[in-house]
């Protein structure tokens, strides 16, 4: 999988921790590749409720290692609720904190529950990180833009019924807050060709033309900037 994400084209991986173990197993992932793979180390809202006493010592160890980039994916899913709402939010402020004192950007999941996590972003000093797989709308977007934030964008854009929003608010995104990912294994772009079950990085290119298409530039920009953007955010050295 990593070769042909390399094969088509990507420049690198940034690979997501969503709990005290996963984001564990993503660090190994990346010291086996460490000239091309990188991590974050984070709880999903999902598991906060499942977290260790010692998680945030945890994270602030495994953030210690030059692999990893930005702590999360963190922040709040009131769609599902498979943690209670209290539970989402204090391990959400405590990730948040962790952040602050480490100095490194934050990589944010949000569903359903926009305004709540405005509110709690808001009161961040120094506040860096991705909206990461943003999927609502142009209002919604200029507010985390409001904050400093760069926008995520995925498969989700290939959606003709689900991605509509999406593509009418990426029509406002300036390219210099702009990332592309694929959030694999899931958010296979309908638009490609034939049946696949499995999201996978090779298909970024893909996203990369549906935006350039939407923003009417060239592929060649919206891969040169994004490749910037997150060189920036994250501090990669892309190859």
């Amino acid at each position: 999988m990593i070769q042909r994400a390399c094969d088509s084209g990507v420049a690198g991986l940034l690979i997501t921790g969503t709990s005290e173990r996963e984001s564990q197993a993503a660090l190994e992932i990346c010291q086996q590749y460490p000239d091309y793979c990188w991590s974050t180390a984070g709880v999903h809202p999902h598991d906060a409720a499942q977290v260790s006493a010692s998680y945030i010592d945890i994270l602030r160890q495994l953030a210690s290692q030059p692999g990893v980039k930005a702590i999360g994916e963190c922040g709040l899913d009131f769609n599902r609720n498979f943690s209670p709402a209290e539970a989402q939010i204090a391990v959400f402020k405590q990730q948040i904190a962790l952040a602050s004192e480490l100095e490194l950007p934050l990589f944010l999941h949000e569903r359903d529950a926009w305004d709540s996590q405005m509110e709690i972003l808001s009161g961040v000093n120094n506040l860096r990180g991705v909206a990461h797989c943003f999927t609502g709308t142009t209002e919604q977007m200029q507010g985390y833009l409001s904050l400093g934030l760069y926008i995520g964008v995925t498969g989700w854009l290939c959606d003709p019924k689900r991605g509509e929003s999406l593509r009418e608010a990426l029509v406002h995104l300036p390219l210099d807050k702009l990332l592309i990912e694929t959030d694999a294994p899931y958010l296979t772009p309908k638009t490609l060709p034939g049946k696949i079950r499995r999201n996978e990085p090779c298909y970024l290119p893909h996203i990369a033309e549906t935006i350039a298409e939407i923003k009417q530039v060239s592929v060649a920009t919206i891969a040169e900037v994004s490749s910037a953007n997150a060189a920036r955010l994250f501090g990669l050295k892309l190859r």
